[in-house]
């Protein structure tokens, strides 16, 4: 064999490397889900029964008092936002409750670094398990939504790749707190001082046009509004405007996150 062969031989060599390295994080997400499926029973009435609870006892408790909200009825209105509280609430759960247990009580992810793996490689996994989780809750409530005859066509459909944006982007989120927290009551104040806020805000429960002004003018520096904003117009048919910019902002949300994220673990573990 010619030495130009030999080269070029190494050289395909190491691009296959560096393909199959790109891919390590989906043995953090495999590991994960065997450990889930154990668990399938649990976690599933965990994630979903809260969003399908507040669905249910919101839209048809307030949903009798409301003759419409922004031209559609009020059940329409809040199921379409609690597909993005449903995905943000499970994905944020996992890369703070789940994934600090993970990180700190039962040293997984050190014990994962002992393979060729890597800190991003471990972080990326977890953020991406994070996310699908989050877009299983997703899912949930739109078949919830599409047999009570809410959903107004196929277009529906395009929503479920938003919801896995809105979750990689909480997802991101609770793995920086996950990553500079000591114990476990850091996540209480990040639920009640950011989270609950958010929703009050973002347009999940009422229209967030009639909030004052500069407290619109906050909530959209917030992802959770553009998420909302999204999905609505997706599922249930209202006006949809900025789409460029609504999935601009979850998607710098979700790629800065976990770059943050990733190097807040890797200087905690280097500790």
């Amino acid at each position: 064999m010619t030495e130009a062969a030999l080269t070029a031989l190494d050289e395909r060599a190491r691009h296959a490397a560096h393909a199959a390295n790109r891919w390590r994080f989906v043995h953090v997400v495999r590991r994960n889900y065997l450990v889930w499926r154990k668990l399938l029973g649990s976690a599933l009435v965990g994630h979903l029964a809260d969003p399908l609870i507040w669905l249910v006892g919101l839209g048809f408790g307030l949903g009798s008092l409301l003759p419409s909200v922004g031209g559609l009825s009020y059940m329409a209105f809040l199921g379409s936002g609690m597909l993005c509280y449903s995905a943000m609430n499970s994905a944020s759960f996992e890369g703070l409750w789940s994934a600090f247990t993970r990180l700190k009580m039962q040293r997984t992810w050190e014990s994962i670094l002992q393979a060729p793996m890597t800190v991003t490689d471990v972080v990326v996994g977890e953020w991406v398990w994070a996310a699908l989780k989050g877009t299983l809750s997703g899912v949930a409530i739109l078949a919830v939504m599409a047999g009570l005859g809410l959903v107004k066509s196929l277009v529906a459909l395009w929503v479920l790749p938003i919801v896995l944006l809105v979750g990689l982007t909480f997802a991101g989120l609770a793995l920086i707190v996950t990553a500079l927290a000591k114990a476990y009551d850091l996540f209480t104040y990040y639920f009640s001082l950011f989270i609950m806020p958010m929703m009050l805000v973002s347009g999940v429960f009422f229209p967030s046009e009639q909030l004052p002004k500069a407290v619109q003018y906050v909530a959209q520096a917030l992802p959770l509004v553009h998420a909302t904003a999204l999905t609505r117009g997706l599922v249930v048919g209202a006006p949809l405007d900025n789409i460029p910019i609504h999935v601009g902002v979850l998607v710098i949300y979700s790629a800065g996150t976990v770059l943050i994220a990733a190097r807040l673990v890797q200087r905690r573990l280097s500790k």
